[in-house]
């Protein structure tokens, strides 16, 4: 009996995407969406960044398709790219707000400001307020040096050791801190689909 695609494997659609099937990159989108525009929301402060950095992982996931099962799944190497592309993001973003201070103190008549409000849509900041007290609530459930060597990693851009460096750790501690608390994170989120 055909499995229905709504239940087909991670694996399984990866390798269907691999093949061109646009379908089963609409199921993987379907499915990872949401997690990972809270992840670049709580990363960047524009709405729009967000919503690109997450269409730049899965561009890239259809475009290269180097996704390699052997090193993680697809999950995690979502949110590696667009964790990566919501950082770079940022930075981006503080280097233009930085030109627009520097050219505000160069100029006395104060003709260099934003011309648009950086504030989103009343609509998608009520998503962004659900999809972050969603982030919240699961956060909530790991213990606090999890949630913290977390945070550093995946809000503040901070590499393993950054994070030894900072929190004064071992580097083997934060790592197992992080490992047990993505663990966790992963089985809160599955149990919390399945609910109805």
């Amino acid at each position: 009996m055909p499995v229905a695609s709504a239940e087909r494997s991670d694996a399984a659609l990866v390798a269907a995407v691999r093949a061109g099937d646009e379908r089963a990159f609409g199921e993987l989108y379907d499915r990872y969406v949401d997690r990972l525009f809270s992840l670049a929301a709580a990363i960047v402060d524009d709405p729009a960044d967000a919503e690109g950095a997450v269409a730049d992982a899965f561009l890239r996931l259809w475009r290269d398709r180097d996704h390699d099962a052997d090193r993680g799944s697809v999950g995690a190497y979502l949110v590696m790219i667009t964790r990566s592309r919501a950082l770079d993001r940022r930075r981006a973003d503080r280097r233009r707000r930085r030109r627009e201070e520097k050219g505000a103190e160069a100029d006395p008549a104060g003709l260099t400001v934003p011309l648009a409000s950086p504030m989103p849509a009343p609509d998608r900041a009520a998503e962004m307020s659900e999809a972050g007290e969603r982030v919240h609530e699961v956060l909530a459930q790991v213990t606090e040096k999890q949630r913290a060597v977390i945070g550093l990693a995946y809000l503040e851009g901070l590499t393993h050791s950054e994070i030894a460096d900072r929190l004064s750790e071992p580097l083997g501690t934060v790592k197992t801190r992080l490992r047990d608390g993505m663990n966790k994170l992963r089985e809160l989120a599955a149990a919390r689909r399945a609910s109805p």
